[in-house]
């Protein structure tokens, strides 16, 4: 049999599920809620996690050097060309090769002297033959004279002896004048080098013949080397006699030489001129090689960082400076000179600002750090 409920306790079980009802809704919204909050108090946790530790650094003024960069080759100051001074001789000993150290009147090379020897006798016989001629020349000549004067001899007869005579003198200084050239070309036959300095360049080979105007050897006068730097023209008025100049060699080593002459002309085709500087001796460089370099013309000030504390992004630089206590922001600035672990700062950051040393690389606008000293020089 089913039973009814109907009057008052009916409505009171009614009232009983509608409030259970409310609290099973309100709890199922409290704890939604609380699920999510969690992840926003998360985020801001995580947001306040410093990014990176880092230390800061201050920009400094220093006095640098105001500097022009240039280009050039390295070249020899004078280089000598020594060739053989007599031809068709054979040549028997080559003494120096590439690259040797050579003194002022040192043996180069040794010609073949046989042929010039025969020469230079055959001119001494010459001569000696001739002196004997002009001995007896000069001898009837005087006997002439002597008895022209006691009436012996008419005046003709005596001017056709003072005319042997003259002639056979004549002929006698031309026999000595090429015994000269034989003796000449004898001591030609050893080449010499005609200045200190260094060979670069040989072509002289045993048992090939001289010939007229034929390049034996190269000689670098000194050893000197001096570096022909293109200027514009524009900055050409910059530079003067005595400045300093510093190349990089292309193995990285650094050379200091000092400006010798500015050409006073510039060249139509590129707009640029020469400036000559002298080098020291050093094997850091050699003939031939280009190389980079730049002119320390005056001291300027310059706003300087270490840079390594600046970022280069996109073919622009930047640095992160502090703002506040924990934060940096990210600045472009025009970037200058270097100088060692150092660069210029152009533009776009204050003398006072605190800028992070290391590490910037790893570094985002606004992010969090943690500072683990004071301000670094």
């Amino acid at each position: 049999m089913n039973s009814i409920f109907s009057g008052p306790l009916a409505g009171r079980k009614t009232r009983i599920a509608l409030a259970i009802a409310v609290l099973a809704v309100a709890g199922a919204v409290f704890f939604s809620r609380s699920d999510e909050s969690k992840p926003a108090e998360a985020a801001k946790v995580a947001a306040a996690r410093p990014a990176l530790t880092v230390s800061l650094t201050a920009p400094q003024k220093l006095d640098w050097p105001l500097v022009l960069p240039a280009n050039g080759n390295v070249v020899a100051w004078q280089e000598a060309v020594i060739g053989a001074e007599i031809a068709n001789y054979r040549i028997t000993e080559v003494r120096v090769q590439v690259g040797d150290k050579v003194k002022k009147g040192q043996v180069l090379a040794r010609i073949a002297s046989d042929t010039v020897a025969s020469e230079l006798a055959e001119a001494r016989a010459s001569v000696a033959e001739l002196e004997a001629s002009a001995a007896e020349a000069k001898g009837n000549a005087e006997r002439a004279r002597e008895l022209r004067e006691k009436g012996f001899y008419s005046t003709q007869l005596n001017t056709q002896f003072q005319t042997a005579q003259n002639t056979a003198q004549a002929r006698l200084a031309a026999a000595r004048a090429r015994q000269q050239g034989a003796d000449l070309k004898v001591s030609k036959t050893a080449v010499l080098a005609p200045d200190d300095g260094v060979i670069s360049a040989r072509s002289a080979t045993v048992g090939s013949l001289t010939q007229t105007g034929q390049e034996l050897f190269r000689l670098i006068r000194g050893g000197r080397l001096e570096w022909r730097a293109e200027v514009p023209s524009a900055d050409l008025g910059k530079v003067k006699a005595g400045v300093v100049a510093i190349l990089t060699a292309p193995g990285g080593e650094t050379v200091k030489g000092a400006v010798r002459a500015v050409s006073p002309s510039v060249d139509p085709q590129t707009r640029n001129g020469l400036v000559y500087v002298d080098l020291p001796v050093t094997s850091a460089v050699r003939a031939g090689m280009f190389a980079r370099g730049e002119f320390s013309l005056a001291q300027s000030p310059a706003l300087t960082l270490p840079q390594s504390a600046v970022v280069l992004r996109e073919g622009f630089g930047y640095v992160f400076r502090m703002e506040g206590e924990d934060r940096v922001a990210q600045a472009k600035v025009a970037l200058g000179r270097r100088l060692g672990e150092r660069i210029e700062i152009l533009s776009g950051l204050e003398p006072a600002a605190r800028v992070v040393a290391t590490g910037a690389g790893f570094l985002a606008d606004g992010d969090v750090v943690k500072v683990v000293d004071g301000v670094a020089k």
